[in-house]
């Protein structure tokens, strides 16, 4: 009975040491999987990076992959025409201008960032979110059906019958897609799922060009659109979904308030800003996996902070939503050039954000104000503007914060891997110094963080060994 007790108790221990090696095991093996996914994105080019990153069968060697989308916008536009109201079928003119007409619609498409979907006969259908992620791609849609249905007015207008010319439809929806993907080099898509089937059942419901969108969509664009509401339609598995015809801009947003066609640069800071958080997921990604690990200060989760306290300062200071988007913008790029090298990272900050910001629609005019923002984080400080006095309080607002000591202590620990021979009480003694003679430029960061400044001082002199005095 004992040796069996004795059997059982150490086959119990030989399983939990094989269970142990077998967690150890799938730990290396997770960060293998880790460090491969990481070189993937690394080496993969700008073509294909973002089909990888929303890939869930990826393999290079297939012809066909399945991509699924979180947030993506199908539009779904309806020509109908292909018979005449006696019935009869059109003319091959009539079909040749059918071309045409879904050849247009592709620029148009093509000129706002949307993919265009293999459609048979007279219909055609784009989508926003796909392949390259993004927050706009709702707006995105619904300019881009606004054009194409300013294009087919003007075309019917050159026509002395109108009632031969083809009538369209638009049907509008936001969701989750699945993404075939075809191709190695040129990729082609076909997408399927609950969005597309309500993005058709929307062009169905809507009248001759007219732009009928879901009542998802409509409170992803509502901000930005006049729309009216158009009631409901019975859509199986979701019972009853509202809509609403995009009617025009909003007039705050249009170039002339009694269109409301085209937009303004108020709409174009609007957008900007929405689409700011996809440049931030992007260039903070690049910054995890870029920058030295030695940099326990200047890190991702500094640039993070820097672009929330510019923001907080910005707006506490007063300044408009076009000054906030070139400040965040320069926070968010303040510090990337530190992938180069430490020393006059500012300038190489500039040059990255050079690189980057056209990409991204900003203007010549925008990116020269963000390099100039960049350039004032140089200590030591001596900003020319609000808009500089801005990033420098916000680049420092640590100094007046409770977090102040362990922040501190990973900057002094980021200067000794840097090689600088400093010990810890020497840097408490100079930390004094630099807050005592610190001050913020901003009266919202001085109403903020000077007191709370002062008593840091406090906290690191209680932290000063002072040394004994030489007895000779």
């Amino acid at each position: 009975m004992e040796n069996s007790h004795n059997e059982l108790l150490n086959e119990n221990k030989r399983l939990k040491q094989e269970l142990s090696l077998a967690n150890q095991q799938i730990e290396q093996l997770q960060d293998a999987y880790n460090k491969a996914l990481r070189e993937i994105e690394r080496l993969a080019s700008d073509d294909t990076k973002d089909e990888m990153q929303a890939d869930l069968s990826f393999d290079p060697d297939a012809s066909t992959r399945q991509l699924r989308f979180t947030l993506a916008t199908v539009m779904y536009a309806d020509l109908r025409g292909y018979k005449t109201k006696n019935n009869e079928t059109r003319t091959q003119s009539a079909v040749d201008e059918l071309d045409q007409i879904i050849i247009h619609f592709a620029e148009i498409a093509e000129a706002h960032n949307l993919q265009i979907i293999k459609t048979i006969g007279d219909a055609f259908m784009c989508v926003g979110g796909i392949p390259e992620k993004n927050r706009t791609n709702p707006v995105d849609v619904v300019m881009c059906a606004m054009e194409m249905v300013r294009y087919t007015k003007r075309q019917r207008e050159d026509i002395a019958d109108d009632n031969t010319f083809w009538e369209l439809r638009i049907g509008i929806h936001s969701g989750p897609v699945n993404a075939m993907v075809s191709g190695k080099k040129k990729f082609s898509y076909d997408i399927k799922g609950e969005t597309v089937n309500i993005a058709t059942r929307m062009a169905a419901a809507a009248e001759r060009d007219k732009i009928n969108v879901s009542g998802y969509t409509y409170e992803l664009v509502r901000e930005y659109f006049v729309t009216d509401y158009n009631g409901v339609t019975p859509v199986r598995y979701h019972g009853d979904l509202e809509m609403y015809y995009i009617r025009r801009l909003r007039p705050a947003l249009s170039v002339n308030k009694k269109i409301g066609e085209f937009p303004n640069e108020i709409f174009k800071v609007k957008y900007a800003l929405r689409q700011f958080t996809d440049l931030q997921e992007t260039i903070l990604d690049k910054l995890e996996r870029e920058l030295p690990k030695s940099l326990k200060y200047h890190n991702y989760k500094h640039t993070i902070d820097v672009v929330n306290q510019a923001e907080i300062i910005g707006l506490g200071e007063g300044l408009d939503d076009g000054d906030i988007l070139l400040l965040k913008t320069a926070a968010l790029f303040h510090d990337a050039g530190l992938i180069v090298g430490f020393d006059n990272h500012e300038f190489y900050s500039t040059q990255i954000a050079r690189e980057t910001l056209p990409k991204w629609h900003y203007t010549d005019e925008q990116i020269n104000k963000i390099c100039e923002i960049i350039m004032a984080t140089k200590l030591p400080p001596n900003p020319k503007n609000l808009l500089e006095k801005v990033i420098c309080d916000a680049d420092l607002d640590y100094l007046g914060r409770s977090d102040f000591i362990p922040v501190s202590n990973d900057l002094y620990e980021e200067l000794r891997a840097l090689g600088k021979d400093i010990d810890i009480n020497t840097w408490n003694k100079k930390q004094v110094a630099f807050l005592s003679s610190h001050q913020y430029f901003t009266t919202t960061a001085q109403r903020l963080r000077e007191e709370a400044k002062e008593s840091q001082i406090e906290r690191l002199k209680q932290l000063i060994v002072e040394e004994p005095s030489d007895p000779s």
